[in-house]
């Protein structure tokens, strides 16, 4: 299944912990697609998290690829509360999904 009807896109800048989609976020938010800008691959770390679930790893520190963009399907709806992305100093990202 997939949220384009109501894609929107949000912006995650460097070095962030936690930072929640969408005004408040909700459980049944849906995250299509993290796009991740690496400028720093010593520090590039990516990860979200479901609500306040244990934290899920996207892009580890000197990823493969190293600088560069990469896109990363998720295609999940939240069980638990908004989607929160945290970010090492070297990447960004824009989320791609439907939030609250």
């Amino acid at each position: 299944m997939s949220g384009a009807s109501n894609s929107s896109y949000e912006t995650v800048a460097a070095s962030q912990t936690d930072q929640v989609l969408g005004v408040a976020g909700s459980a049944g938010d849906f995250l299509d697609m993290l796009i991740i800008t690496v400028a720093t691959a010593a520090t590039a770390a990516v990860s979200i998290k479901d609500g306040g679930g244990s934290a899920i790893s996207i892009l580890p520190n000197s990823p493969g690829g190293g600088i560069g963009v990469y896109a990363v399907p998720v295609r999940a709806f939240s069980k638990a509360g908004p989607w929160k992305v945290t970010t090492g100093a070297g990447s960004t990202v824009l989320a791609v999904g439907s939030f609250t």
